[in-house]
């Protein structure tokens, strides 16, 4: 048996392994710290309260668990899919493992910074978000750019280790003023209106779309153009349209799966930038808003893969 046809029992094992492996030694004391500046008994930088046990912030912690539990269930889905066609998310392959993958990888990364409040798990932590974002965008201009299999995954590793060294060495803007996870998120969206809109004139317009999504997000045009020299990456909102030299050949269905993913982000998001308001935050409470913005993002990642599903060749050159 291939070793793609044993994703989902070689990922089960390894998310075993990984908890296993969390408790003992967090119950140990070998993987715990304090981030600098609080204490135990007090509130973390998320609202809940820190605790002395193997979990510093034990529900923020452990809602991690449903990035691996979907994650998971996509390798179980992709394993027994009956419907095998040309769709790279109707059987088990390089993409469709890569994809659950990383989505599997959301919950140890987060789980380790909320876990153990260290450097290291808040780099593990940022490199999981990378490592799940990177892919739309990337796997949109594969199609666009007529990439092979081989050089996207070549150019997905390639930037992941580059990332996880730069971020390690340098902190969380690269050493150059770049959070590639928020530009990720923009070129998600370009890359997909192109996909959908695809034209030799939007191409090359497309890169605007990415100012609409910076101002969603609190970043205006006004305050980019008086300060290019800090929103210097705002070039790279035409990435896509360099790469996206010809039309897609397959098509995907929107509804509902890709508005529920958008929705269910959105959602989350709007909950992690209020977590801290009256109304939300509860320190010593077993509901937790930022464990709702995990559990909300795992759900996104499961309406993402339901919507890569959808896809359906039109055409082959």
């Amino acid at each position: 048996m291939k070793i793609l046809e044993k994703s989902f029992f070689i990922a089960l094992f390894l998310s075993g392994i990984f908890l296993m492996g969390y408790i003992v030694l967090a119950s140990k004391g070998l993987i715990l710290s304090v981030e600098p500046g609080l204490s135990i008994g007090g509130i973390s930088r998320w609202c809940e309260r820190i605790s002395e046990g193997i979990f510093r912030e034990p529900v923020n912690a452990l809602s991690n668990l449903g990035f691996m539990v979907a994650g998971l269930t996509m390798l179980y889905v992709l394993t027994n899919d009956l419907n095998k066609n040309n769709n790279n998310f109707n059987s088990l392959n390089s993409i469709s493992v890569l994809y659950a993958g990383a989505a599997i990888y959301l919950g140890p990364g987060s789980l380790l910074m909320h876990g153990t409040h260290t450097e290291w798990g808040q780099w593990a932590d940022n490199l999981s978000m990378v490592m799940y974002v990177i892919f739309p965008w990337l796997y949109n201009l594969k199609e666009m750019g007529r990439w092979s299999s081989e050089r996207f995954l070549i150019t997905y590793i390639s930037i992941v280790f580059l990332y996880a060294y730069s971020r390690w060495v340098y902190g969380d803007d690269l050493g150059i003023g770049l959070d590639l996870f928020g530009l990720s998120i923009a070129l998600w969206v370009i890359s997909e209106a192109l996909f959908r809109f695809w034209s030799p004139l939007f191409r090359w317009a497309s890169g605007l779309v990415g100012f609409i999504v910076a101002a969603v997000f609190g970043i205006f045009p006004w305050e980019i153009f008086s300060n290019i020299s800090e929103f210097w990456w705002v070039a790279l909102f035409w990435l896509p349209a360099l790469f996206a030299a010809k039309p897609p050949r397959i098509q995907r269905t929107y509804n509902p799966w890709f508005y529920l993913g958008v929705i269910s982000y959105v959602t989350a998001f709007t909950i992690w930038l209020n977590q801290w308001s009256e109304l939300l935050c509860d320190p010593d409470s077993w509901i937790q808003p930022h464990a709702i913005w995990h559990l909300l993002s795992a759900v996104s990642t499961w309406c993402f893969f339901k919507f890569f599903r959808t896809e359906k060749q039109m055409y082959v050159e």
